[in-house]
């Protein structure tokens, strides 16, 4: 592999040691597949961080471990690597784990990998599971979560939005949409024990109670990041309950939202109103073509600028206390939602 880089950059860069890096690099045999493709990836992301490399400014190694499917894990390192630049006075560079498989097995072990690899920080997104939490309380850096919190960890912030107001405000949209008609609704989630799921969901339920009559809710879960099963899950569910009007997405499946719609046509019937999270190309093309009524969406670039802050602060690069204030919640609609091919 043709690359600009001493072996010990890349070797931090990879969390292999230097002698693996050497053996990969110099084509020497008896090393996996898969640890050829983490000293390719590492040369990738010192490639795309170079700019950072050469500042010369004090420079921060921190971790990004991120337990989602893989589309969001893709923004998630666009959304970093787009902030990198802009970051001072400290020169950031990131190493991500990003890992599509719900394994709390995996989670844990890159936990305890990069406690042993010169981090300087994590950015953690993750299910809120014992085991999770007690592997960060193993840290000796400073944690952010991100997007979806582990209250019990010992996390110096939390970045994203709150996830129960997100869970009411889509509570309030479904609401004000079917302007006082009868009408059930299914909620829609992933697997897991996310927090952020957990809190939007109650969020939702909670305002949805308020209402009078209260509307009787239907849950469809997504246990395999699979949409082929949220499609056999909503048409079961439609077959059963013909009141079903509106529907709530609060996860971000790739091809979930896709799936509901489906089984909605499949099955003969119509809703009145489709809210979801999240912004992503899908979302977007959905979203124009009127098949979504809104997306609650926020910006994950700034929260993932506050995570890098509270990690320097929390260093002493950065003066002022560490604050954890929820990112912006955005309604978008067909009138505010970006071009497709963004």
């Amino acid at each position: 592999m043709k690359h600009p880089y001493k072996i010990r950059e890349i070797a931090v860069q990879s969390g292999l040691s230097e002698a693996t890096v050497d053996r990969v690099l110099n084509a020497r045999g008896g090393v996996r597949d898969s640890t050829v493709r983490a000293v390719g990836q590492a040369i990738a992301d010192l490639d795309r961080q170079r700019t950072q490399i050469r500042l010369g400014a004090r420079p921060f190694l921190v971790d990004v471990i991120v337990q989602a499917p893989p589309r969001f894990s893709a923004a998630v390192r666009a959304a970093l690597e787009a902030e990198l630049p802009g970051l001072r006075p400290a020169v950031i560079r990131s190493r991500f784990h990003l890992l599509d498989a719900p394994s709390v097995r995996d989670v844990v072990a890159a936990l305890d990998r990069v406690r042993r690899g010169g981090s300087q920080g994590v950015i953690l997104k993750a299910p809120d599971l014992p085991e999770i939490v007690a592997a960060a309380q193993r840290l000796t850096v400073p944690l952010v979560t991100l997007v979806t919190d582990l209250p019990a960890s010992p996390r110096i912030a939390y970045a994203g939005i709150d996830n129960r107001s997100a869970g009411a405000t889509a509570a309030y949209l479904v609401d004000q949409w079917l302007a006082g008609r009868a009408a059930d609704i299914v909620v829609v989630r992933g697997h897991g024990s996310f927090h952020g799921e957990d809190e939007r969901e109650t969020g939702f339920r909670t305002e949805t109670g308020l209402r009078s009559p209260p509307r009787r809710l239907h849950e469809v879960v997504d246990a395999e990041d699979r949409a082929d099963e949220v499609y056999q899950g909503i048409r079961a569910t439609l077959a059963t309950h013909p009141a079903i009007r509106a529907v709530y997405s609060l996860y971000a499946g790739a091809g979930g939202n896709t799936a509901v719609i489906k089984a909605f046509t499949d099955e003969h019937r119509t809703y009145d109103v489709f809210v979801a999270h999240d912004l992503d190309r899908e979302n977007t093309t959905l979203l124009r073509a009127r098949k979504l009524s809104a997306v609650l969406h926020h910006d994950l670039r700034i929260d993932l600028r506050r995570a890098c802050h509270a990690i320097m602060q929390a260093h002493g690069t950065l003066p002022g206390p560490i604050r954890t204030n929820p990112s912006a919640i955005q309604v978008i609609t067909p009138h505010n939602a970006p071009p497709v091919e963004f």
